[in-house]
């Protein structure tokens, strides 16, 4: 293989580790400020009466942001030892989730009402799982400096998949924190030609003082995946003897596919900050162990501004004519090879103020209004586009434009109502109107319900959510231009209406959720994978329960749903849905926690999305449409926890070939067969 930029192979592993060793050498010298002061709380502690030989810490905090105005949405640290193993089988990110196999490869989750929001640059989509975003940016305050280090490994010298990641948290001091990450996923891939790799690593700091307040992070990320598009005969999966004359086995790497010199690269990066400055007062206050007066500082009143800057890149690459005139129907621009590049870049910013919930008896909700101003801008290269000498096979179609790069500028204004503090209930309203640009007359209004209250012995729990939209399609619906696809559209504004809610009673382990949502103009992929909009409505009804079983230290979790799609064209899902995990959960030689088990994934049989490689789009099968599912996804693992390591081992795909012959989650695409899997994960506390 050549190189270039293209070559799959583990050239940037180098950086993935300088940055891990960068991440060590930050747990390392991380200021100890935050240390000498926590020590100096301790010995003051000790001096009235505490214990000064043992000390101990709180385990800190997390939380994301809520867009736009910053507002902190209480999160988790990854400590957790249930179902650790999980993460690295690419098949189960959820209960359905449909892949083209390889461990960090396109995906789409088939649980409807799991899916979160269509990015802006359509490309992301499809890897949505590994690119980070704002929605999943973290920020931590430790009481001491935190580092994650996390390796897992399949095992196998064709296919082999290595993860490589690492997460540091520290506080210079009680109002100062700084963050970085780094993640690094290789796989060879189970099948030919499905070799991928992602790198991705970011910064992250926040200031938390009384009347100023900064959060700010930059993200980066990578991603190449070799295209293969499917295997060219799924008896080679189902029935490799009628094939082989009579020969039943068949490597994996062996079997034929459909492209092998096509690639798909996704990168970029966003830089977020958001800066709030409080009005307030200062109050007495009085604890019954302090001899004297303290006073805090009550804010009333913040006024926020936040930027968010976000640049990204598609590129599209094959170098194969021969297969590309059998895979595709259309070739514009050039018929001996294809180069798309499709860019993105955008700017936002939000001026905003809030009423601040709570500062005095009557304040009971907080209120908050704003208005943000974006600007964005795509553009499209296709190699040969340009050149008189380099043609295409197919005649362009008529009043195609190459000439699309044009700023956008959009306004929204928008506020929001909330609750977050009260034992009883808590809500959240959000809504905003667009007024400039392509926003004119976009309506996004959402809100939830929470409330509490005893039963018995416990605490019953019930939430509704729910939310309104009529919204501008995305951009790159209505215009995109390349080497095999080029489409103008003037779609309408997409209209959604969604409710739902969720129940949840501890003492039986039992949690109920059902949701409905009616789509109109839906904008999907047909089977030419072109853009449509449907000009009905489409309804999606679910609703699943959760029934934990325990028994000593026997237990057994089980999770059905069940969902409706009223159009299977416009949006394929699978009816039933089953996740069932068998297990011990266990404490041994007392700082040693177990959990070995079998689990199982299933979901009925039905027609799923095609894979578009070229755009990283799901589109909708043609006449010979074929069923996907049906088959029984179970994993054996042993995963264990010891102090403050983390570590599995498994065989993924355990079931594969006893039920049934195919496992298939997409049209063609095979997931990754049997495979022994191991992975470990070590916090640090310097």
């Amino acid at each position: 293989m050549k190189t270039s930029n293209f070559k799959i192979e583990k050239l940037t592993a180098w950086r993935a580790c300088a940055l891990i060793m960068l991440i060590s050498c930050l747990a390392v010298y991380a200021p100890l400020t935050a240390q000498t002061k926590m020590a100096k709380a301790g010995s003051e502690s000790s001096e009235n009466g505490g214990n000064s030989d043992k000390k101990s810490y709180p385990p800190g905090s997390a939380w994301t942001l809520s867009w736009p105005l910053g507002t902190h949405i209480e999160s988790t640290l990854d400590t957790l030892l249930y179902n650790y193993q999980r993460r690295f089988v690419e098949s189960m990110r959820s209960d359905a989730w449909a892949t083209t196999g390889a461990y960090t490869a396109p995906a789409l989750n088939m649980m409807y009402f799991e899916r979160r929001e269509q990015p802006s640059f359509l490309f992301e989509s499809a890897l949505d799982y590994w690119i980070p975003s704002f929605s999943k940016q973290k920020f931590y305050n430790v009481y001491i400096p935190m580092t994650q280090l996390e390796y897992g490994w399949g095992i196998g010298t064709e296919n082999r998949t290595d993860h490589l990641g690492a997460i540091f948290a520290g506080n210079v001091n009680r109002k100062v924190g700084i963050g970085a990450w780094v993640d690094y996923p290789y796989t060879k891939g189970s099948y030919a030609y499905q070799a991928a790799k992602g790198l991705g690593w970011g910064f992250s700091g926040y200031y938390a003082g009384d009347r100023y307040e900064m959060q700010a992070f930059y993200n980066h990320y990578n991603h190449l995946n070799k295209e293969n598009g499917g295997i060219t005969d799924d008896l080679y999966i189902t029935n490799p003897a009628e094939l082989q004359g009579g020969v039943s086995n068949i490597e994996p790497q062996s079997i034929p596919v459909n492209l092998t010199a096509a690639h798909s690269r996704v990168h970029g990066g966003e830089l977020y900050m958001s800066h709030a400055y409080k009005l307030g007062f200062w109050r007495d206050i009085t604890q019954p162990e302090d001899t004297v007066q303290r006073q805090e500082f009550v804010p009333h009143t913040k006024f926020v501004y936040t930027f968010d800057w976000k640049k990204d890149t598609h590129i599209f690459r094959n170098d194969n004519a021969a297969e590309a005139e059998k895979f595709w129907q259309n070739v514009y621009f050039n018929n001996q090879r294809t180069h798309d590049k499709t860019a993105y870049w955008s700017v936002s910013n939000t001026l905003g103020i809030e009423m601040i919930e709570g500062f005095q008896k009557w304040a009971k909700f907080g209120l908050a209004a704003y208005a943000t101003y974006e600007a964005d801008r795509y553009g499209f290269e296709v190699t040969g586009m340009d050149d008189p000498e380099i043609t295409g096979t197919t005649e362009l179609p008529e009043g195609w434009n190459k000439n699309l790069r044009r700023t956008r500028n959009r306004l929204w204004v928008g506020g929001r109502l909330e609750k977050t503090r009260g034992s009883i209930i808590r809500y959240a309203a959000d809504a905003k109107f667009g007024l400039i640009g392509d926003a004119i007359g976009d309506i996004d209004a959402s809100g939830r319900i929470d409330t509490r209250f005893r039963l018995g012995k416990d605490t019953v729990t019930i939430s509704a959510d729910g939310f309104f939209k009529n919204i501008e399609p995305n951009y790159l619906l209505n215009h995109y231009v390349s080497n095999h696809f080029i489409w103008h559209n003037d779609f309408g504004k997409i209209r959604s209406f969604r409710v739902g809610g969720r129940l949840h009673i501890p003492w039986t382990w039992t949690t109920l959720k059902v949701g409905f949502e009616n789509v109109q103009n839906q904008v999907y992929f047909d089977s030419s994978s072109m853009p449509r909009q449907h000009g009905g409505s489409v309804q999606v009804f679910s609703a699943a329960i959760q029934q934990n079983l325990k028994l000593g230290i026997f237990n057994w979790d089980n999770t059905f749903t069940y969902q409706k799609s009223s159009n299977t064209t416009v949006i394929p899902l699978p009816e039933f849905v089953l996740y069932s995990n068998m297990y011990l959960y266990f404490h041994a030689f007392k700082a040693l926690t177990v959990q070995f088990g079998v689990d199982v994934d299933w979901y009925s049989a039905y027609k799923g999305p095609n894979y578009q490689p070229a755009t990283m789009q799901f589109t909708a099968q043609g006449d010979n449409a074929v069923n996907v599912g049906n088959f029984i996804n179970s994993n054996v693992y042993l995963t264990c926890k010891l102090y403050k390591v983390r570590f599995f081992a498994m065989v993924s795909n355990l079931a594969q070939g006893w039920f049934t012959k195919g496992y298939f989650s997409l049209p063609h695409y095979p997931i990754d067969p049997r495979q022994f899997r191991i992975g470990l994960m070590i916090d640090f506390a310097n």
